[in-house]
């Protein structure tokens, strides 16, 4: 049933949902050398990371992902195979981001890289159906002018199909207020942001990227549980910056198993995902990283299913939490919502009588 519910997707990496047949295809082509060529070696590689909470492990496979997306064909086979493998799990709309940065080792141009992946998106949405929305991504620990620059390119595709604009990368050192002359952009541009913060460092990363950098929404965002007072379960007081964020229903975009397997959060039970959910928060469950993880929604809202006790009316609400929470048009998100979303769970709710 999971798998057949309406689902949408804000947090999607591209070079973290590549298919290990599509790896092998293109390093053979290319003469990449990869850690196995056996497919089930390969795979077992990249999750290891996350199998062993290892964060360095996790992150080092993302060198072989980019290694095989440098060039405008492989970069719109990626995408193409993103929204395909996406539309199978019934994702009626998803927000895919990438660096444009990471993939002009053979010389493309960051205009060309954008321009191939929205090309396959197209393609994808074309044959599947599935509604998408493209995210530019900076990265922490590039120089603030070139992060501005990146600015500059999201907002130029902002009438093609690219939709917001993410900061990623390591938090420690690396603050968001850096780069906030690349955010002062983006706003000025009637631009939507999303960051990456309060994954592997505290509040302080949360409290910059929404008040100094004006996040509208935040990628993980776990760490937001330090300002917040609990008793066992409970949550017996709100500090300043989770009751704002509470307040102007600020989204937050968790991965469990993602969260889990860079230690973000030390296990299921421990997550703070059912806290936040059942105070009300605006939550919504993503994949982030599907290959490295070695997940998709379906397991994820399965996961929250067995782990949290949640119903279908609880994944209702997570899924419309996230279509409220999109960067698109009013238009599209009220015709998603009550023309695909609550249409399908109504149904749903009768072929399984519940």
């Amino acid at each position: 049933m999971i798998k057949r519910v309406p689902k949408v997707e804000l947090h999607d990496h591209l070079d973290g949902g590549l298919r290990i047949e599509t790896i092998l295809d293109i390093a053979k082509r290319d003469k990449i050398a990869l850690p196995s060529t056996d497919p089930k070696e390969l795979r077992e590689f990249f999750i290891r990371g996350c199998k062993q909470k290892s964060l360095v492990q996790y992150l080092e496979t993302f060198k072989y992902t980019t290694a095989v997306m440098q060039t405008e064909e492989d970069l719109e086979r990626v995408a193409y195979e993103a929204v395909e493998d996406l539309s199978r799990e019934n994702v009626v709309y998803a927000e895919i981001r990438f660096a444009p940065a990471l993939h002009t080792q053979k010389g493309l141009s960051m205009e060309k890289v954008v321009t191939a992946v929205l090309s396959g998106l197209d393609r994808g949405k074309a044959d599947f159906g599935m509604s998408y929305g493209l995210l530019i991504c900076a990265m922490r620990d590039q120089d603030p002018a070139d992060t501005l620059k990146i600015a500059q390119l999201a907002t130029s595709f902002m009438d093609r199909g690219v939709v917001g604009f993410d900061l990623a990368g390591g938090e420690a050192g690396f603050p968001s207020k850096d780069h906030k002359t690349a955010f002062d952009h983006i706003r000025a541009k009637n631009g939507y942001i999303t960051i990456h913060a309060g994954e592997a460092f505290g509040t302080e990363s949360i409290w910059q990227a929404i008040q100094i950098c004006g996040a509208h929404r935040i990628g993980h965002g776990v760490r937001l549980i330090e300002d917040m007072a609990l008793r066992g379960n409970q949550i017996t007081r709100l500090d300043s910056l989770s009751q704002y964020v509470l307040d102007r229903r600020i989204p937050l975009e968790l991965c469990l198993t993602s969260n889990v397997g860079t230690g973000a959060a030390e296990s299921y039970e421990t997550h703070p995902f059912p806290l936040f959910y059942r105070n009300n928060f605006r939550v919504c469950l993503c994949s982030d990283n599907r290959l490295m993880s070695d997940t998709n929604l379906t397991k994820e809202l399965t996961i929250a299913s067995e782990v949290y006790g949640l119903n279908i009316s609880d994944l209702e609400k997570i899924t419309l939490n996230a279509m409220k929470s999109a960067f698109i048009h009013h238009t599209e998100k009220l015709h998603l919502i009550y023309d695909v979303i609550k249409r399908q769970y109504a149904e749903l709710r009768k072929v399984y009588n519940i």
